[in-house]
């Protein structure tokens, strides 16, 4: 059966792999599995048709078969579970792996995004530049422990893994923060995972799909 999943026709990322259908083609690239990518717009995330799919109106979504997902955590959850590639096979290791997904998307994720649409949707607010700092401390604490944690290993925990993939997409949505720069593992960490041949596939693929769009 084919595996169709959703991406913005003309993402707001322009490009940069930032939206999160890349996680779930970099899943997919990692375990080898061919899909199709239905382009959808703006206005169609908001029609019955998508809605009966993601009843919050977003992307990506997973489709195959009968079975159809949405939250591209729950997806590559589902990809791993489903083919080799993305977790270990002990079963402590495994549960591990799980475990680092959801801390990538419930701890780390939240205030990197709070400080992100922060800075690009309040700056003209009066209370912006008394509350940007508390949003900075946010994430500077998580970066600190994660790059605790972290050290001067390669992956979180052993081999690289699907909690892998989910922390290495978080952290790449403060490339253009200078917060990441004072932590030099973590950035290595992210540029580790961006050299995977499985990443570079699925970011050129995402790319050229914005390239596409902005050419008209």
């Amino acid at each position: 059966m084919t595996i169709t999943i959703t991406a913005f026709e003309n993402s707001p990322d322009r490009g940069r792999g930032l939206a999160r259908d890349m996680r779930v083609r970099w899943a997919l690239e990692e375990v080898g599995q061919p899909y199709e990518v239905r382009l959808v717009s703006f206005d169609a995330l908001k029609m019955p048709a998508h809605l009966s799919i993601h009843p919050f109106g977003q992307i990506p979504t997973y489709e195959e078969g009968g079975l159809a997902l949405f939250e591209s955590g729950a997806i590559v959850l589902h990809i791993a579970e489903r083919h080799p590639g993305l977790l270990p096979e002990g079963a402590d290791a495994r549960a591990r792996a799980i475990m680092w997904m959801f801390s990538a998307l419930s701890t780390v994720e939240p205030p990197i995004v709070e400080n992100t649409m922060a800075s690009l949707f309040e700056r003209d607010e009066p209370w912006y530049a008394e509350r940007q700092p508390l949003l900075d401390k946010r994430v500077r604490t998580r970066l600190d422990e994660l790059s605790r944690r972290l050290g001067d290993g390669e992956w979180l925990d052993g081999a690289f893994s699907a909690g892998d993939l989910m922390m290495v997409t978080v952290l790449r949505r403060l490339e253009r923060s200078s917060l990441l720069q004072e932590f030099p593992n973590l950035v290595a960490y992210i540029a580790r995972g961006e050299a995977r041949p499985a990443y570079e596939r699925a970011f050129a693929d995402q790319l050229a799909v914005f390239t596409h769009a902005a050419a008209g």
